[in-house]
């Protein structure tokens, strides 16, 4: 009878266990196709503008999956408890186990592989998995943001590059050159590189006209190319290969004038040009996205948590309460896993007719008050307004509402008990008097 009894408990065990990560991976599913379907469509209306390559798509949303994991995971998992414990009192199996003298910690614990388990997942997604995604996905976005102009281009479309701005009349086949080219440069202080063939014919006027034939562009007066907004008209452009990889983007214009206006004194000067060179981009660390600080490896932030002053790690700054913050944040959240069991024991209990659904929404809102208050917490440590050491005491008041509520009834119970227990022992010593 005692070995049928616990194989009995064995199998409801493995039940237990198989049932709440069945629903724990369904759940999960279900909300990383919602949140990682609103980015992608976010990122495919980028790529229709041009702002990124199609190709990366795909490997844009694999970095980002463990980011939305972090917190997806513990909420999935705490929906799976709820689900499963529900359905435990909805269809009576409770009351048949509590009836067998199992009571509903002995089930809770029964989860604890589970719970190591997904302990590790989830310090796993938030120590390595989510700084490793961020990172790449950083690294992605940077090289997107030098892409090859050809990319980018728009036919009988104005886009913007830096300071200039450019409309293609035509794309030549196998997008090789551009054709009918206007380029709009906003004076910022900066010139062009001229290169001419041998056969270029410049032409230059300023306010009166004034022609000349075979002149060199390296010639023409330095007044001429002065600060000024400039209009450049060509009738093809090719891309010129580069050997550096700063993110310049070289293009020579073939065939065309450019003309110089100043709005202040009104005057203005035009050159005609057999080939002329610019500049579209020239991205430097400054200017590329600057690395986040979900991005930087645990043990990276573990090297420097003691250092006093500015941080600078992957071209980035970070003060030292953003590093302790991000530390204290990235520590607590697989904590999260076992306050999930202690919630969704007590708050999954319903009473007959009430329905298993009565409880998910209030119980998924303390859940994700829990998370919020990590979230908030994080905030507050990364400017200096709390010490990080409120992480553990944060956790510890959590396992204690958790706690509370699993021994809410039993103390209650208790203390009915010793209220009619010191009531009946008074009216016995008045009836004795």
């Amino acid at each position: 009878m005692h070995f049928y009894h616990q194989s009995s408990t064995v199998i409801l065990r493995r039940y237990m266990i198989r049932q709440v990560a069945t629903t724990t991976a369904l759940v999960l599913g279900f909300l990383v196709v919602m949140l990682l379907g609103g980015r992608l469509i976010r990122y495919f209306g980028m790529a229709a503008e041009g702002g990124l390559d199609v190709g990366v798509l795909w490997t844009l949303i694999g970095y980002n999956l463990p980011y939305f994991l972090e917190l997806i995971f513990p909420l999935s998992f705490f929906i799976g408890l709820m689900l499963v414990f529900g359905r435990l009192y909805a269809d009576h199996e409770m009351a048949v186990l509590n009836a067998g003298g199992i009571s509903r910690g002995t089930v809770s614990r029964w989860l604890i592989p589970l719970v190591l388990v997904v302990f590790v997942m989830q310090g796993f997604i938030t120590l390595i998995g989510k700084p490793w995604g961020v990172g790449r996905a950083t690294n992605i976005w940077q090289e997107q943001s030098v892409v090859e102009i050809f990319d980018l281009i728009r036919t009988k479309e104005f886009i913007s590059s830096g300071d200039y701005h450019l409309y293609v009349g035509e794309v030549g086949d196998e997008r090789e050159f551009l054709k009918d080219v206007i380029v709009i440069q906003m004076n910022d202080g900066k010139q062009a590189e001229y290169a001419n063939t041998p056969t270029t014919q410049t032409a230059i006027e300023q306010g009166d006209p004034l022609h000349a034939d075979n002149l060199d562009t390296s010639k023409i007066p330095s007044q001429l190319l002065s600060d000024k907004d400039t209009i450049i008209l060509a009738k093809s452009a090719t891309q010129v290969p580069t050997a550096t990889h700063d993110g310049s983007v070289v293009l020579d214009l073939h065939e065309g004038r450019r003309y110089e206006v100043d709005t202040a004194s009104r005057q203005y000067s035009q050159v005609g040009f057999g080939r002329y060179r610019i500049h579209l981009t020239g991205k430097s660390e400054s200017q590329g996205r600057p690395m986040k600080i979900e991005g930087i490896a645990t043990g990276e932030l573990l090297s420097v948590r003691r250092v006093q002053g500015e941080i600078t790690l992957k071209n980035s700054m970070f003060s030292p309460q953003q590093v302790r913050a991000e530390l204290g944040y990235r520590l607590s959240l697989p904590f999260l896993m076992i306050i999930a069991v202690l919630l969704a024991t007590p708050l999954a209990t319903v009473r007959p007719r009430q329905g298993r659904w009565l409880k998910l929404i209030p119980a998924i809102f303390v859940f994700v008050a829990n998370v919020l208050i990590l979230i908030s917490l994080k905030e507050s440590i990364a400017k200096g307004k709390i010490g990080v050491y409120i992480y553990p005491v944060a956790l510890v008041l959590f396992i204690a509402f958790a706690l509370y509520l699993n021994y809410h009834d039993r103390i209650m119970a208790q203390l009915r008990r010793n209220r009619i227990s010191r009531q009946g022992h008074q009216q016995s010593e008045q009836g004795a008097s």
